[in-house]
Protein backbone atom coordinates (compact mmCIF):
# COMPACT_ATOMS: atom_id res chain seq x y z
CA UNK A 1 0.00 0.00 0.00
CA UNK A 2 1.41 3.21 -1.07
CA UNK A 3 -1.01 5.79 -0.31
CA UNK A 4 -2.60 6.14 3.09
CA UNK A 5 -6.49 7.41 3.14
CA UNK A 6 -8.73 6.27 5.73
CA UNK A 7 -11.32 4.57 3.39
CA UNK A 8 -8.15 2.40 2.10
CA UNK A 9 -7.32 1.74 5.77
CA UNK A 10 -10.32 0.97 6.72
CA UNK A 11 -10.68 -1.49 3.53
CA UNK A 12 -7.64 -3.62 5.08
CA UNK A 13 -8.78 -3.78 8.39
CA UNK A 14 -12.37 -5.18 7.28
CA UNK A 15 -10.07 -7.85 5.52
CA UNK A 16 -8.12 -8.77 8.35
CA UNK A 17 -10.87 -9.17 10.63
CA UNK A 18 -12.87 -11.19 7.79
CA UNK A 19 -10.34 -12.91 7.14
CA UNK A 20 -10.11 -14.20 10.86
CA UNK A 21 -13.96 -14.48 10.96
CA UNK A 22 -13.82 -11.79 13.09
CA UNK A 23 -16.61 -9.49 11.42
CA UNK A 24 -19.42 -11.30 13.66
CA UNK A 25 -17.67 -9.23 16.81
CA UNK A 26 -17.50 -5.87 15.29
CA UNK A 27 -20.81 -4.64 16.47
CA UNK A 28 -20.87 -0.98 17.45
CA UNK A 29 -21.00 -1.71 21.15
CA UNK A 30 -18.04 -4.20 21.20
CA UNK A 31 -15.89 -1.72 18.85
CA UNK A 32 -16.45 1.18 21.33
CA UNK A 33 -15.55 -0.97 23.72
CA UNK A 34 -12.60 -2.12 22.50
CA UNK A 35 -11.76 1.93 21.73
CA UNK A 36 -11.93 3.05 25.23
CA UNK A 37 -9.61 -0.37 26.29
CA UNK A 38 -7.18 1.10 23.78
CA UNK A 39 -7.64 4.72 24.71
CA UNK A 40 -7.02 3.43 28.77
CA UNK A 41 -4.33 1.36 27.11
CA UNK A 42 -2.36 4.61 25.76
CA UNK A 43 -3.32 6.38 29.37
CA UNK A 44 -1.53 4.36 30.91
CA UNK A 45 1.74 4.86 29.56
CA UNK A 46 1.56 8.41 30.71
CA UNK A 47 -0.36 7.94 34.10
CA UNK A 48 2.28 8.53 36.80
CA UNK A 49 4.27 10.75 34.94
CA UNK A 50 4.72 14.99 35.36
CA UNK A 51 3.45 17.47 32.52
CA UNK A 52 7.55 17.68 31.56
CA UNK A 53 7.82 13.85 31.15
CA UNK A 54 5.04 13.20 29.21
CA UNK A 55 6.31 16.04 26.88
CA UNK A 56 9.80 13.64 26.11
CA UNK A 57 7.82 10.62 25.84
CA UNK A 58 8.68 10.33 22.50
CA UNK A 59 12.74 10.79 23.57
CA UNK A 60 12.87 6.75 24.65
CA UNK A 61 12.64 4.93 21.83
CA UNK A 62 11.07 1.62 23.88
CA UNK A 63 8.33 4.14 25.08
CA UNK A 64 7.94 5.66 22.06
CA UNK A 65 7.10 2.42 20.16
CA UNK A 66 4.56 1.87 23.09
CA UNK A 67 2.76 4.76 22.60
CA UNK A 68 2.77 4.51 18.83
CA UNK A 69 1.45 1.22 19.08
CA UNK A 70 -1.35 2.37 21.03
CA UNK A 71 -2.40 5.08 19.17
CA UNK A 72 -2.43 2.89 16.10
CA UNK A 73 -4.78 0.24 18.69
CA UNK A 74 -7.04 3.82 18.95
CA UNK A 75 -6.95 4.83 15.50
CA UNK A 76 -7.80 0.87 14.35
CA UNK A 77 -10.66 0.64 16.29
CA UNK A 78 -11.94 4.31 15.72
CA UNK A 79 -12.59 3.34 12.09
CA UNK A 80 -13.56 -0.02 12.47
CA UNK A 81 -16.34 1.80 14.38
CA UNK A 82 -17.10 4.26 12.24
CA UNK A 83 -17.13 1.61 9.02
CA UNK A 84 -20.09 -0.36 10.97
CA UNK A 85 -22.12 2.83 11.94
CA UNK A 86 -21.79 4.29 8.60
CA UNK A 87 -19.72 7.93 10.04
CA UNK A 88 -17.24 9.52 7.62
CA UNK A 89 -14.83 10.25 10.52
CA UNK A 90 -12.99 13.19 8.67
CA UNK A 91 -16.46 14.71 7.65
CA UNK A 92 -17.75 14.25 11.32
CA UNK A 93 -14.41 15.60 12.64
CA UNK A 94 -14.55 19.03 10.17
CA UNK A 95 -18.24 19.54 11.37
CA UNK A 96 -17.24 19.40 14.87
CA UNK A 97 -14.40 21.76 14.55
CA UNK A 98 -16.54 24.02 12.55
CA UNK A 99 -19.25 23.76 15.75
CA UNK A 100 -16.46 24.47 18.06
CA UNK A 101 -15.04 27.48 16.22
CA UNK A 102 -18.62 29.16 16.58
CA UNK A 103 -19.30 27.83 20.26
CA UNK A 104 -15.64 29.03 21.51
CA UNK A 105 -14.65 32.24 19.49
CA UNK A 106 -10.74 33.00 20.28
CA UNK A 107 -11.17 35.49 22.38
CA UNK A 108 -14.46 34.26 24.59
CA UNK A 109 -11.98 31.31 25.94
CA UNK A 110 -9.66 34.59 27.04
CA UNK A 111 -12.04 36.53 28.63
CA UNK A 112 -14.00 33.59 30.57
CA UNK A 113 -11.81 30.90 31.28
CA UNK A 114 -13.99 28.59 30.13
CA UNK A 115 -12.12 25.43 28.23
CA UNK A 116 -14.15 22.44 27.74
CA UNK A 117 -17.65 21.48 27.55
CA UNK A 118 -19.09 17.80 27.25
CA UNK A 119 -20.12 18.55 24.08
Amino acid sequence: MTELDVPALQRRLAAFAAARDWEQYHTPKNLASALSVEASELMEIFQWLTPEQSARIMDDPGTAHRVSDEVADVLAYLLQFCEVLGIDALTALAAKIERNEVRFPATKGLQTGNRHSSE
